[in-house]
């Protein structure tokens, strides 16, 4: 089965931006909140897809890496990726919430590249364990990653489905935080999270997860992170998470760091404020 070409580091930060570009014009275009929450994973993604998973032109290729985005309302980076590699038609991508089979949180479509039905937080990470369960009863070789949003991580199924990943050494799961510090109300530690240090790195490292950190904007940071652990398959003794230290609205200005923004569209006016992409 053919692969599909691996960017260069170089051409991994252009493509990103480019992601970035695309997202944010389509979202103000067809007026879609969630912005916010999709820039944040966008350099992750554009790791995952363009250079560390294992997929192919066809999106139900037995063998493909698994990616399942459990933080869905934030799905917009997935979907510009998808479209990019031609597994979600363009017209599609371009008029989501208008006619499109695509919605602001994720429908399963494998055909299209959409692994699983997320959108109800806690459902992502014990899908994606499920999942890897089953490739390792079966003797696939496929692995499986879940992007988690770290304001999920207060959900209960997933500590359930982290022990059930380590009680069954589940190797072949990769799961990512993406550690904004907000959720759709406000700041973490304003709402259930303690507010001290590696807080989440800590939890998963006393449930049994391998366990790293990452500049989850650095092309070069995320790659070395889950690389180590691709690159040695058969010394992993766990499941891992990398803990991806992001920004919440990465990209444009007026909505870094802005609790309001994670459903709000941005203005005319506050868009003038500037992006990191331009």
């Amino acid at each position: 089965m053919k692969r599909l070409r691996k960017l260069t580091n170089q051409q991994l930060v252009q493509k990103a931006d480019q992601i970035r570009k695309e997202l944010v014009e389509i979202a103000v275009k067809n007026e879609a909140g969630h912005i916010a929450p999709s820039l944040s994973s966008v350099d992750i993604l554009t790791a995952l897809y363009y250079r560390i998973m294992n997929i192919s032109p066809d999106p139900e290729w037995e063998e493909r890496d698994r990616l399942i985005f459990s933080k869905a309302h934030g799905c917009y980076a997935l979907y510009a990726i998808l479209s990019d590699l031609g597994y979600i038609p363009r017209e599609n991508w371009e008029n989501f919430y208008g006619g499109s089979f695509l919605t602001g949180c994720i429908e399963r479509q494998t055909n299209q590249g959409l692994e699983a039905g997320c959108g109800s937080l806690g459902h992502g990470l014990p899908i994606a364990v499920g999942t890897a369960f089953g490739a390792k009863f079966q003797n696939k070789k496929y692995r499986t990653y879940c992007i988690v949003g770290d304001g999920e991580m207060q959900e209960g199924s997933n500590w359930e489905a982290i022990q059930f990943a380590v009680k069954h050494q589940l190797t072949n799961l990769t799961v990512i935080i993406d550690h904004n510090r907000l959720q759709a109300m406000d700041f973490l530690n304003n709402i259930l999270t303690p507010n001290r240090k590696n807080d989440l790195q800590k939890k998963m490292r006393a449930f049994g997860f391998l366990v790293k950190t990452c500049n989850g904007h650095h092309i070069e940071d995320i790659l070395a992170a889950i690389g180590e652990w691709v690159n040695n398959l058969q010394s992993l003794s766990a499941p891992q998470v990398v803990v991806a230290n992001t920004i919440k609205g990465y990209g444009v200005f007026c909505m870094e760091n802005v609790p309001k923004f994670h459903f709000r569209v941005p203005t005319e006016e506050e868009l003038k404020k500037g992006k990191r992409y331009e």
